[in-house]
């Protein structure tokens, strides 16, 4: 795996977009950052956690971390809400509900963007790709600095595995509530439904529907294995989280502090890709062993060809289809 993207490059074009002034003599000697976030898997949990410990020790204890973990101040849009008044200065939320936001994060949530984790790896550590999505978000009160890996959402399904495109033929697969999930599900010849995830066991369990998608916890976590027998790794969704921080708390940093928080930053992003490497290999071994589910590899060159229709309707949008030819330059392709 490469090296996470450069976090000081990221929080440089932040300072400077901001229009700061000089912003070390503004600089406070104590910062108290308030980092809120909303229900999330361990390794972010330990990723944020370790942020923390590692930001004070860096900032020779000149910043300290307050948490408010699993939804205590609301939901992931609420959270953003909060970053923008400043009643909090820094959470992490999935980059599909970026799109709320600013729209050139709806890029990431289009069907077999990424050819494999490698290539989404490349994506998220260049600074030439990265650093435009992050600033776009600067007028409204708030900047991305940082990612973290979130997985990858694959189909499983209760009677035969998708290896094809024409295994999706008629199914019933359960989506959330995205228009660019239904239009997915459609291109592949699949019945979507939208369902709210407590509802999906039953619905698999009962035969309402055919399959469903989602990372490996759907499985072990809610227990999905218990009624689906496959799990075929297509990897059509690999959407990262994004870590967000409030444009005035950034101006209150001075430049040891801000190099203590990009620092901080890179090494949990670190941390944050090993935990959940090691937990979906963890959640792989249940599936098979523990739930006996049959997993297995899908070529998803036929997949991308089925859902050419979506990338093409996305040169109406100058913006997005320009983020989405720098992905693909980048391309094991």
């Amino acid at each position: 795996m490469s090296t996470p993207y450069h976090t000081k490059a990221i929080l440089a074009a932040a300072i400077t977009t901001i229009s700061l002034g000089s912003v070390s003599s503004q600089a406070d000697d104590n910062v108290n950052i308030k980092l809120a976030y909303a229900q999330n898997s361990q390794p972010v949990k330990d990723a944020l956690a370790r942020f923390g410990e590692l930001v004070e020790e860096k900032s020779d204890g000149s910043i300290t971390v307050t948490y408010f973990p699993d939804s205590q101040l609301g939901g992931e849009s609420e959270l953003v809400e909060m970053l923008q008044t400043g009643a909090i200065d820094m959470t992490k939320v999935s980059g599909g509900l970026m799109g709320s936001f600013s729209p050139v994060y709806e890029v990431f949530s289009m069907p077999y963007l990424f050819d494999d984790q490698d290539h989404f790896y490349r994506v998220m550590d260049s600074d030439a790709i990265m650093d435009d999505v992050y600033q776009s978000t600067q007028d409204q009160g708030f900047v991305g600095i940082g990612w973290y890996d979130s997985g990858q959402r694959n189909f499983y399904t209760a009677e035969t595995p998708i290896n094809e495109v024409s295994d999706l033929a008629g199914k019933k697969i359960r989506v959330m509530q995205s228009q660019t999930a239904v239009d997915t599900m459609k291109l592949l010849g699949a019945s979507p439904v939208v369902m709210s995830q407590e509802e999906v066991y039953t619905a698999l369990q009962q035969g309402i529907l055919d399959g469903a998608e989602n990372n490996e916890f759907a499985l072990t976590t809610a227990r999905h294995g218990e009624v689906v027998s496959h799990y075929s790794l297509d990897g059509h969704t690999r959407i990262p989280d994004i870590i967000l921080f409030n444009n005035n708390t950034l101006s209150r940093l001075s430049d040891a502090q801000r190099s203590a928080v990009m620092e901080s930053i890179e090494a949990s992003t670190e941390f944050e890709i090993e935990r959940w490497s090691e937990a979906v290999d963890t959640a792989r071994d249940r599936i098979r062993n523990e739930f006996g589910v049959e997993i297995n590899d899908v070529d998803i060159a036929p997949f991308q060809e089925a859902v050419q229709p979506m990338y093409d309707r996305l040169q109406d949008e100058p913006e997005k289809y320009a983020l989405y030819q720098q992905i693909k330059e980048l391309s094991n392709k």
